[in-house]
């Protein structure tokens, strides 16, 4: 199973960002001194990608715009001598080969799959959501990629959330079979916390395999009126087989304000230069 391909949908609104994304698409708020999106493409990278393909929406170009050159501001940085600024935005352009393609209508993440359909031909491929951050000693994408690789398997990455919590994510029922690793038994879009089969949420990376567009084609609308992944999923689950693998890492959702704000806080200590000085500044307004 050979994965050089990612599918990373941003076609959505960003509703529960406004007012701040009212104009900025929410995968382009800064964290720290990249927008979200950027993380996403690195840590793509870092788990051996080759291609990632937008799906996007036509309010949304400036995303693609971060990820080509821009010759007028890299000749003033030239011009002004700053180049280890003019470094990191040329690198910026080098990160990956981004492709994109237009969903036309948002009728939800399943259908936002379905539009790559074309592009990914017969191959296995990776599915990362771009607001969804994971962190730690491994790419959080790549932890996946080995199970499917060695079980030659479908695969969604799972986190324990709290109870009250399960009726904002997909949910997975199943049983372990190694550490960590689950064979899934059925999911749930959305579920009311007392209907909950467990509290292992899908938190936004996948590994899926062709088999998933037909399954998506027969895939009626669901949660919210919308194509929903999960449901197709299900379907995977009970003809071919599917894993969940409990990742690794810290998680930051950047469509909640708090995890927003803490992403960007965690990022700024790791940076030696302001650390102490944002400390500094912290102290007084914590109790």
């Amino acid at each position: 199973m050979n994965i050089r391909k990612v599918v990373v949908p941003v076609a959505g609104w960003g509703t529960r960002s406004l007012p701040a994304t009212k104009d900025i698409p929410k995968e382009m708020l800064p964290i720290y001194n990249k927008p979200v999106v950027q993380y996403i493409v690195e840590e793509a990278i870092r788990s051996g990608i080759d291609d990632v393909v937008f799906v996007t929406n036509r309010e949304k170009k400036v995303i693609e715009d971060h990820f080509d050159k821009n010759l007028q501001l890299e000749g003033i940085l030239k011009r002004a001598g700053k180049d280890e600024l003019l470094r990191t935005v040329q690198d910026v352009a080098c990160l990956a080969n981004i492709i994109s393609i237009r969903q036309k209508e948002q009728l939800g993440l399943g259908h936002a799959v379905l539009c790559a359909k074309d592009l990914i031909n017969e191959d296995a491929f990776g599915v990362m959501l771009g607001d969804d951050l994971i962190f730690g000693m491994e790419p959080g994408l790549k932890q996946l990629i080995q199970v499917a690789a060695a079980e030659r398997l479908p695969v969604v990455g799972v986190m324990e959330v709290e109870a009250d919590k399960v009726d904002r994510y997909g949910i997975v029922a199943g049983d372990e079979i190694s550490p960590g690793t689950y064979r899934v038994t059925d999911l749930v879009e959305k579920p009311a916390i007392q209907d909950a089969p467990s509290r292992l949420a899908i938190v936004g990376r996948y590994v899926l395999t062709p088999d998933i567009f037909p399954a998506l084609e027969d895939t009626k609308a669901g949660a919210g009126g919308e194509i929903q992944l999960t449901d197709a999923l299900r379907t995977i689950a009970k003809e071919r087989g599917l894993l969940a693998v409990k990742m690794r890492g810290m998680r930051f959702d950047a469509g909640n304000w708090a995890e927003y704000l803490t992403a960007n806080i965690y990022f700024a200590l790791q940076d030696d230069s302001i650390r102490d000085d944002l400390i500094k500044h912290l102290k007084p307004l914590l109790p």
